[in-house]
């Protein structure tokens, strides 16, 4: 079995003035982790081999040798200067193109979203441009002769589906506990060549198709949401409290 991983590599100064994608300041997004997990663990009960993938600059290189580091057997970075810009749906354009260039492939994960942006478009959308079926904030999964049977919860609905391969799952944050690094993992994920770096051409695009081209979106902005929380104690009993509280709802409209 072939697993694809795709993930992103995220941010730590994210909104904050003079932020920089350095390669002390990214990490991978915390919501990709499990997926990670989830690849590995059905390496380890079916045999396999595991991929991860992600697009962005050369600082992407730390969250793929830290994949590595977990147990993937090898990584791909999408990198050209033509990429910068991508919205979500320029994003799983070059994914795409990158997984039919990983063929044959079985399984695609994604996580659920990332820490950044938060938008939860791009396992969805790759999934369409590769045409292969999608079951999103999957928590347990069963392999089956046929493929996969897989779990998830909804609107506090527990979900059931079997599915042949190939196929891509988004994995649920909670649904498993990533491993530990151990010491003795890191020196070996930075020896021989185990990351690949695919450019446009690489990939056989155009410009047209990914960066501020292939964006039909824009970020304006990017800021940190801060927290503003104040509290206030009513006095009196509990029935002077409920009537004070309903009197200050209603001078702000808040009731009729």
């Amino acid at each position: 079995m072939h697993i694809i991983v795709c993930i992103k590599s995220v941010s730590l100064t994210a909104g904050s003035e003079g932020a920089l994608r350095s390669y002390d300041a990214v990490e991978v997004n915390p919501f990709d982790r499990p997926a990670i997990e989830t690849a590995l663990s059905l390496r380890e009960a079916m045999g396999g081999r595991v991929t991860t993938l992600s697009m962005g600059p050369e600082s992407t290189l730390t969250s793929l040798m830290e994949a590595l580091a977990m147990g993937v057997d090898r990584g791909v970075l999408a990198c050209d200067p033509a990429f910068a810009g991508s919205d979500t749906l320029a994003t799983s354009t070059v994914l795409a193109a990158a997984i039919r260039r990983l063929r044959p492939f079985d399984l695609v994960l994604f996580g659920t979203r990332t820490s950044d942006s938060d938008t939860g478009q791009v396992g969805s959308q790759t999934a369409v441009l590769l045409d292969i079926p999608l079951v999103g904030l999957v928590h347990a999964i069963e392999t089956t002769p046929a493929g996969l049977r897989v779990e998830r919860t909804a609107d506090h609905f527990v979900e059931r589906y079997e599915i042949t391969l190939p196929a891509a799952l988004t994995i649920q944050s909670g649904s498993v506990q990533p491993r530990e690094i151990d010491l003795a993992s890191i020196g070996p994920a930075f020896e021989g060549d185990k990351v690949a770096m695919w450019g446009l051409k690489d990939l056989g695009l155009s410009r047209e198709q990914v960066g501020d081209a292939g964006s039909p979106t824009r970020v304006r902005s990017i800021s940190r949401a801060v927290q503003q929380k104040a509290c206030e104690f009513l006095n009196g009993n509990p029935l002077e409290q409920a009537d004070e509280l309903m009197r200050r709802l209603a001078e702000a409209g808040m009731i009729g």
